[in-house]
């Protein structure tokens, strides 16, 4: 298994693609200048009181007031807000939390009145960034994350991730961060942090506390609203939270963000600097690694898995909806509840790829093909939850209803990923729309796929003279045409003959 990250750096936007092994399982795009990210701290206004909804909104700079519930406050609250206060007033010079004497937390169940009124000032953090008509969600539970751990002001609790299954491990960790964390302060340890040196996780916390004196500095000089510290950017932040043993090759654009890069991997990996590699071909980046054919193949309406199979995605404004079909994948040596969990299997690795790369979130939909067996109903579950069990979003796996749904909530925290992959028809001036130039050769090649599921040996097929003559056509001295190299895959007479009368993407099968 190997990760490759591929980015793009274009004149208004950054997009940044995730490969393994050269299959696509994620996609961003970060705006140049992008506000209200996730992890984004600002200093806010609070404008009016909910208590019906026992939230507040607040001014953070964006059109719409940011929404915060009270059960987003966190238990230290109370001094949060007392450092903020103070530090306004400049009555609090450094950001040594040591002798700073913390409230009392807030009640669990409380009212948002009793705690907020309109006019405070308060240190918030997006947590939601603003989708739709409506504005970001946030929190004043601030936490700052880095390569190994979290790092929490106003705690002195450090907490070890439950994927760290070894005991001595977590003594280790705890014990360690214990020793060197500074007062006032919690932590929490991540995965990563496993079998780490003191030296690499001391540097880590290090770089944390350096932006809470960041913090600490802005918050006396600046006036709400105001974007107090930034997060990372988009290819960062997946370097942070995915950058392992495993990953390979990053590959980038622009000479600019490739020193960036390779500064914030000097400082939470110096092993890895070396992996970034600046592309400088004339070819699109895309192009190079087969990226934008995987977009266009990945983000229509229907999404081809293998050997027919093929899932329909829709979209609502409530929830998402995905459909599993079997097409003319049938297996004669199996019966149909085998085919039908043959057909479930595939589509669920699929189903999980596609939630993270369309980043979809709230409630998800799919209804699979009936099983009767509960123990197959049950295989199917497990398959799905371990599809998504590399998912970083929080999310949740229900088993099948007796209808064959299986429900799944996911969280969501950006606007979902959404590329439009139809292109006007090049026959009627763009009235209509067809599917994606790009994928014509693989959908002839799906056809003919169907065709031998159904027996047939001799296959032909017509095309326009200009498509015949790019699949007739041999790449090299030594090498093999497109239809030269379908005739030795699938061991069957293929003929594909140029026919005027079809128009450029259109093409037509003998006998149907």
């Amino acid at each position: 298994m190997k990760y490759d990250l591929i980015i793009d750096s274009r004149p208004s936007e950054v997009v940044i693609a995730l490969l393994k092994d050269g299959v696509l399982i994620e996609l961003h795009k970060e705006k140049h200048n992008n506000d209200f990210s996730v992890g984004d701290i600002y200093l806010g206004r609070v404008r009016k009181n909910s208590p019906g909804l026992n939230a507040s909104f607040v001014n953070v700079g964006y059109e719409k007031d940011g929404f915060l519930h009270y059960h987003d406050l966190g238990p230290k609250f109370r001094s949060f807000k007392k450092f903020t206060k103070k530090s306004i007033e400049k009555k609090i010079n450094t950001a040594s939390l040591k002798n700073f004497k913390q409230e009392n937390t807030i009640e669990k169940e409380g009212k948002i009145n009793a705690i907020l009124k309109g006019g405070d000032i308060i240190l918030t953090q997006i947590s939601k960034e603003p989708i739709s008509t409506k504005g970001p969600r946030i929190t004043t539970e601030i936490s700052l994350a880095g390569r190994f751990m979290v790092l929490i002001p106003f705690s002195n609790k450090v907490s070890i991730s439950q994927k760290i299954n070894n005991n001595d491990e977590k003594n280790r960790l705890k014990k360690l961060i214990n020793s060197i964390k500074p007062p006032g302060f919690g932590v929490i340890v991540r995965t990563v942090a496993q079998g780490k040196k003191v030296a690499e996780l001391d540097r880590d916390l290090k770089n944390l506390y350096k932006k809470w004196q960041i913090i600490s500095k802005k918050i006396k000089i600046k006036k709400p609203p105001a974007k107090i510290l930034g997060e990372l950017n988009r290819s960062s932040k997946i370097l942070r939270d995915l950058l392992n043993e495993e990953f390979h090759n990053i590959y980038v654009n622009n000479s600019d963000l490739q020193t960036e890069l390779k500064d914030y991997l000097a400082r939470i990996s110096p092993q890895h600097e070396n992996m970034v590699k600046l592309y400088k071909k004339e070819k699109p980046i895309f192009q190079e690694f087969n990226v934008t054919k995987q977009i266009k193949s990945a983000f229509g309406k229907t999404v081809t898995i293998k050997k027919g199979t093929y899932l329909v995605i829709e979209h609502t404004e409530a929830l998402h909806v995905i459909d599993i079909n079997s097409g003319k994948k049938v297996d004669a040596k199996k019966d149909q509840e085998a085919n039908a969990l043959a057909v479930n299997l595939d589509a669920a690795e699929e189903v999980a790829r596609q939630l993270r790369l369309r980043d979809m979130g709230g409630i998800i939909i799919v209804d699979f093909i009936d099983l009767k067996q509960e123990k197959n109903r049950k295989l199917l579950t497990e398959k799905m939850r371990e599809a998504m069990a590399n998912d970083k979003a929080k999310h949740q796996v229900l088993p099948p209803t007796k209808f064959g749904l299986i429900q799944i909530t996911r969280q969501r925290v950006r606007p979902e990923m959404t590329i439009e992959t139809e292109e006007n028809c090049p026959m009627c001036s763009g009235n209509g729309k067809i599917d994606s130039s790009l994928l014509l050769i693989e959908q002839i090649e799906r056809k003919i796929n169907t065709l031998i599921q159904e027996h047939q040996n001799k296959i032909e097929i017509k095309t326009h003279p200009f498509v015949a003559s790019y699949i007739n056509k041999k790449e090299g001295w030594f090498s093999f045409s497109i239809c030269k190299k379908w005739k030795k895959k699938y061991k069957r007479n293929i003929i594909v003959s140029p026919d005027e009368r079809l128009h450029l993407l259109q093409y037509s099968v003998k006998n149907d």
